[in-house]
């Protein structure tokens, strides 16, 4: 039996109740600590801000585990313990990664090395990948070598598409919070149709994942009390890899729906991840082209460039948690009904959301001369 979806809720409920409360006590040991980000020529951000929220979300991701492991929907998913001691250790691994550089900038061949730390730490409790299944070129059953070198490298990958996303405030933990729901929500699809074994816990780290950025969104949401720090951006981006590895990584059937056949389980995460995967790709081109270092900052995000448009903060960030909302919805539309009759929707919607990204500054502009001409007149 799968687990229902009253144990999911009390999962997700803990996962952002702890975190909701224990992010206002991380915050003051933050400014205690002097863990706090001052605004440069670098950053959106107008005050020094604390920045150990990823403390608080390991709290919560924590806290929902043990509370599943006590859940008798959850036994299936117990009954392999490495697997899930193998989360929460990596999990914490990854956290002291971003932890570390939050406070003292760690160089990016140790972020790295900590990145992989983490990441085979999950390989060798078993969350791995063993089937990769790519659109029109067939099925790969993984060696042992190779899974373990395409899972650390899809933990990686996760965790800096995470971490280069989180440039303003709510937009890493809005963008996850969707992922993870969306995610969630085809796992359960997998599920229902016995694609997925009841042991399987992609979904509950899916749920914990989605519990942990509405728990922390409260406080992260522009104005910003308080940012989740490489820590919390590192370990979101670990708990969708785990997830995704889980689900998609362990089956070899090609189940989607009856439409979109060419979707696999690996690549539905990256489409519905797709906007913080388009920034880390044009980052990577970018910085190659000008001969820098991966590594090497810049303000050329997605983010940084609506900014320049004209928009603000919150429109900005509201602006790419749509672009996520939609992208899943592609996703999920096929996988729940078997047809494609959502493109088309879809696709107006991501025009209309086109046009008022192009052309919604140049109204405030105008909105604002005209009461200007007002006042003057």
């Amino acid at each position: 039996m799968h687990p229902g979806i009253a144990s999911y809720l009390v999962v997700l409920s803990v996962a952002a109740v702890v975190t909701y409360i224990a992010t206002p006590l991380v915050q003051v040991l933050s400014e205690r600590m002097g863990a706090v980000v001052r605004p440069d020529e670098r950053r959106v951000h107008k005050r020094p801000t604390p920045t150990l929220g990823g403390m608080a979300m390991l709290a919560g991701v924590l806290s929902a585990l043990f509370v599943a492991s006590r859940i008798t929907d959850f036994e299936a998913v117990f009954q392999a313990r490495t697997e899930v001691i193998g989360v929460a250790i990596a999990a914490t691994l990854m956290y002291l990664v971003g932890f570390i550089d939050d406070l003292y900038e760690v160089s990016a061949p140790a972020k790295l090395a900590g990145m992989v730390l983490a990441g085979s730490m999950l390989s060798i409790a078993g969350v791995s990948i063993f089937i990769f299944r790519i659109p029109f070129a067939g099925l790969f059953v993984l060696s042992t070598d190779l899974s373990f070198l395409v899972t650390v490298l899809w933990v990686v990958g996760m965790a800096n598409a995470t971490n280069l996303i989180d440039g303003l405030d709510g937009l890493a933990a809005g963008i996850m919070a969707i992922a993870a729901a969306a995610f969630f929500l085809y796992s359960d699809r997998l599920a229902a149709a016995d694609v997925l074994g009841a042991g399987n816990i992609g979904p509950m780290l899916a749920v914990i994942t989605f519990g942990v950025c509405l728990g922390f969104l409260p406080h992260n949401f522009h104005p910003a009390k308080i940012f989740m720090g490489d820590g919390g951006a590192l370990l979101l981006g670990l708990m969708m890899a785990a997830s995704t590895i889980s689900v998609g990584g362990r089956t070899d059937d090609p189940f989607s729906g009856q439409a979109f056949f060419f979707f696999a389980p690996l690549v539905i995460p990256l489409f519905i991840l797709g906007v913080p995967v388009l920034d880390i790709v044009l980052a990577i081109f970018r910085r190659a082209s000008r001969r820098a270092g991966l590594a090497t900052p810049d303000k050329e995000h997605l983010h940084h460039q609506l900014m320049r448009l004209g928009h603000g903060q919150r429109r900005s960030v509201l602006i790419l948690w749509t672009w996520t909302a939609l992208l899943s919805g592609f996703v999920l539309y096929p996988t729940y009904t078997g047809d494609g009759d959502a493109v088309v929707p879809i696709g107006i919607a991501a025009l209309l959301l086109v046009l008022f990204t192009v052309f919604a500054p140049g109204f405030d502009r105008l909105r604002g001369l005209k009461t200007e001409g007002q006042e003057e007149f």
